[in-house]
C-alpha cells in the first residue's frame, strides 16, 4: 500500500505520516521545501517522539521517500497515479496549489484502479470539500470532471495533535504530544473506506470537527492570548496563571454549551473532555509557545473560526452573547507580535479603522446580528487599552 502525503513539516511527519506508516504504507512526502526533502531523501529513518505525562516514547519512522513537488512534478503525479491514499497537511489556504497536481495524478490512473482516497488533515471545517472543490474548478469541462470524479474519494477529516516548534538542532526528527485523534467521514467511501488503524471512522464527522475545534483550538487560543498578556513565554506557563486558565474554562464552557445545543452532544462528556483537553495544555513535558499559538490573528478571528465560530452558534441556540468568548476576543486583539504579518496588519486596522468596519471586514459580523454590537464594543475598548 502507498500513501503520498502533501506537506513534509512537523505535523506531517509527526503525526499523519507516523499513522500511516503505522499502518503499513510506503510514505511518499512531497514539500516545496528543497532542503527538507533533500534531507529526507538522504535519510533510512526519522524518529518522532512522543511527550506526555507518563513519560516520553519514541517511534522510528521507515519505508518512506521524498519528492519535491516544485520541481519533479512529474515524479509527483507518477506516485499518485499508483498510489491508495492521498492526504494533505499543507494549511487550508495552500490546498488550491496541491489540487492541480492531484488533478494530474487522478487523470494518470488506470480506469481499473481503485478508487484514491483523498483525506486533508487541516485545522478547517470541510478541508477535504475544499480540496475537491479547487480541484474540480480548475478542470476543463464536464466530461474531464466527471471522469475525475469517478477516480477518487473525498472524505473530511477531524485531526488533532499539538505538535510545537521544534529544537533547531532537531533535524527531521519530531516531537509531539501522545494525545491525538484523526476522525474521518466513513460515508464517502460506501463500506470502502482505507484500512488504518490510528485513524477512527465516523458516519458524521460535523459533530467531531466543531467539538475539536471550538475546544481545542479556541482553549488553546484563548491560553496564547490571555497568556500574552500575562507575560507567559510557553502554554503550560501561561495556563498555570490562575486568571488565564479561569479564562480559558469560561470560554470553553461556552463553546460546551453551543455545542450541546447545536448537535445534542452530551454535556458531561463534553465537560470530560474539557478538562482533557486543558490538561494537554498544561503538559510541561512538551514546551510549546505563546507566540507560536498566537500567531495569524487575523485567520483566528475569522466567521468561521475558533472565536466568531462557537460565538455565533451560542447566540443562535442561546439567544445571546457569549461573555469569555467576547473576551477572548479582545485578548486577541491585543496580541501584538511585531514578527508576526498578521498581528502587525491587526494593529495597523485597530490605529485606523472605525470598529464596525473590524467587526464586519475582520470577523464578518453584521449590523442586526446578536454578536454585533458586543463585539463592536470589545474593539471599541482594546481601540482604547494600553499597548502590551
Amino acid at each position: 500500500m502507498k500513501a503520498v502525503h502533501f506537506g513534509a513539516g512537523n505535523i506531517g511527519r509527526g503525526f499523519v505520516g507516523l499513522l500511516l506508516h503505522q499502518a503499513g504504507y510506503e510514505v511518499v512526502f512531497a514539500d516545496v521545501n528543497a532542503e527538507l526533502i533533500d534531507a529526507l531523501a538522504a535519510a533510512d529513518s526519522y524518529r518522532v517522539r512522543l511527550v506526555g505525562e507518563g513519560g516520553e516514547q519514541v517511534e522510528t519512522v521507515t519505508g518512506f521517500r521524498a519528492v519535491n513537488s516544485s520541481v519533479d512534478e512529474e515524479a509527483l503525479v507518477a506516485e499518485i497515479a499508483t498510489a491508495d491514499v492521498v492526504t494533505t497537511a499543507v494549511g487550508p489556504r495552500i490546498l488550491r496549489f496541491v489540487a492541480p497536481v492531484i488533478a494530474r495524478g487522478l487523470a494518470a490512473r488506470p480506469d481499473d484502479a481503485a478508487r484514491l482516497a483523498v483525506m486533508a488533515c487541516e485545522n478547517a471545517i470541510g478541508a477535504s470539500d475544499l480540496l475537491a472543490a479547487e480541484l474540480m474548478d480548475g478542470l476543463p469541462d464536464d466530461e474531464t470532471r466527471d471522469t475525475l470524479a469517478a477516480r477518487a474519494v473525498f472524505a473530511n477529516t477531524a485531526v488533532d495533535r499539538i505538535v510545537p516548534a521544534q529544537a533547531a538542532d532537531a533535524g527531521i526528527d519530531v516531537t509531539v504530544e501522545s494525545f491525538y485523534e484523526w476522525v474521518v467521514d466513513r460515508s464517502p467511501f460506501a463500506g470502502d473506506a482505507p484500512d488504518i488503524p490510528g485513524a477512527h471512522f465516523v458516519d458524521s464527522l460535523g459533530p467531531y470537527i466543531e467539538r475539536k475545534l471550538f475546544t481545542v483550538n479556541t482553549g488553546h487560543a484563548t491560553v496564547a492570548y490571555f497568556g500574552f498578556l500575562e507575560g507567559a513565554t510557553t502554554i503550560s506557563d501561561a495556563i498555570a496563571i490562575p486568571s488565564v486558565r479561569a479564562a480559558a474554562e469560561a470560554a470553553l464552557a461556552e463553546t460546551s454549551a453551543a455545542l450541546a445545543a447545536k448537535h445534542g452532544l452530551d454535556e458531561a462528556a463534553l465537560a470530560e473532555y474539557r478538562e482533557t483537553i486543558l490538561g494537554r495544555f498544561a503538559n510541561r513535558y512538551l514546551v510549546d509557545e505563546v507566540a507560536r499559538v498566537g500567531r495569524e490573528p487575523i485567520r483566528k478571528l475569522g466567521r468561521n473560526d475558533r472565536f466568531i465560530g462557537p460565538a455565533s452558534d451560542y447566540a443562535a441556540f442561546l439567544g445571546s452573547a457569549p461573555a469569555a468568548l467576547l473576551a477572548a476576543v479582545g485578548a486577541a486583539l491585543r496580541f501584538d507580535l511585531p514578527e508576526d504579518m498578521q498581528s502587525v496588519e491587526l494593529q495597523r486596522l485597530l490605529d485606523e479603522a472605525e470598529p464596525e468596519l473590524i467587526v464586519a471586514e475582520v470577523m464578518g459580523v453584521e449590523r442586526g446580528e446578536i454578536l454585533h454590537d458586543p463585539l463592536v464594543e470589545v474593539v471599541r475598548s482594546a481601540q482604547s487599552a494600553p499597548s502590551v
